[in-house]
């Protein structure tokens, strides 16, 4: 008898050590993962989520047995048997989730280092790079071209250099302004739409003309605050060719909604011919921010206006 309980006891976590790698591997709660790093963090996710699903089946289905196996038969009026305690089931119950939390906080600490989540931001902040960006006006947009500029030891002013990197990784300035996204690349390129090429390491120095924003590619799995008078960072590397959403994760205004951009992750061909194409267009005009928002120029009448005829399409499409 003993025998075949402890069979059934195998067989069942058997099933549910199963259950939850299957769930894991095929929940579907995540977007593409573009990046090294999301692969990186949906190995964590995916590691919690199974063993929350396994806990949750073993608790739940004790706890459907034992409604049905120990229910109050009809006519019994008696008292269960007095259990006071039980040593090894607390010494149990207590232990195994101990250890799985420290090996979860030892795991999340390795995929957050992993992640440049231990970037020193004091030496970033004052490592010897100063920045500027141009004046800008009320709807978010620069009224000139808005580029960051650093200077080194001598006070020459150098556009589009980092305090990092090299020939293996893509440098771009970014600035953040109520309610656009700036990104600067050498040769004075200064677009609103983020390129990079694929598998190649992107380091995006970012820094805040006016308040308090956050970068957030859900696809990557990053997200960094991005602060005035501070310069902060991130480090990537894409693999998935596409087009994907720039969100701003902080409220930042009244229109902090729409600080919406698109970052394309490029073949490294079709990336070489947009800086191309990019820097044809700066020569020839300075001034130009490419694919700029639209709502640079626009009156809180006019924006809101626009939103709402763009959301009345939405649902005349739904319906």
């Amino acid at each position: 008898m003993r025998k075949n309980n402890l069979i059934s006891v195998v067989v069942i976590i058997g099933l549910v050590f199963a259950a939850s790698i299957w769930y894991a591997r095929n929940n579907g709660l995540l977007p593409v993962a573009a990046g090294d790093e999301a692969v990186l963090y949906d190995g964590l996710f995916n590691t919690i989520l199974a063993i929350a699903f396994g806990f949750f089946l073993i608790v739940e289905g004790v706890l459907i047995y034992s409604i049905v196996k120990f229910r109050r038969r009809q006519g019994d009026d008696t008292d269960g048997p007095a259990i006071h305690e039980n040593l090894s089931l607390e010494i149990v119950w207590t232990a195994i989730p101990t250890v799985i939390v420290m090996w979860v906080a030892i795991y999340s600490f390795d995929v957050y280092t992993a992640m440049q989540g231990s970037q020193n931001l004091d030496a970033m902040a004052h490592g010897g790079m100063h920045q500027t960006v141009a004046k800008h006006e009320r709807g978010g947009m620069p009224a000139s071209k808005a580029t960051l500029a650093s200077s080194n030891s001598d006070g020459t002013l150098m556009a589009g250099t980092m305090p990092a990197g090299g020939d293996d990784v893509v440098a771009i300035d970014v600035s953040a302004m109520q309610f656009a996204w700036i990104f600067n690349y050498p040769n004075e390129i200064a677009t609103a739409e983020l390129h990079v090429p694929v598998g190649k390491k992107v380091r995006l120095n970012m820094t805040a003309v006016d308040v308090l924003h956050a970068f957030w590619v859900p696809q990557l799995r990053i997200k960094q605050d991005v602060i005035p008078g501070r310069e902060t960072f991130l480090e990537f590397t894409p693999r998935v060719v596409g087009e994907y959403p720039v969100v701003c994760a902080e409220l930042c205004g009244s229109y902090h909604g729409g600080m919406r951009t698109t970052m394309v992750i490029d073949t490294p061909e079709d990336y070489q011919a947009w800086l191309k194409e990019q820097q044809e267009v700066a020569s020839n005009d300075p001034e130009a921010i490419v694919a700029s928002s639209p709502t640079s120029h626009m009156s809180d009448r006019e924006y809101l206006a626009g939103k709402v005829m763009h959301l009345g399409m939405e649902m005349a499409s739904k319906k």
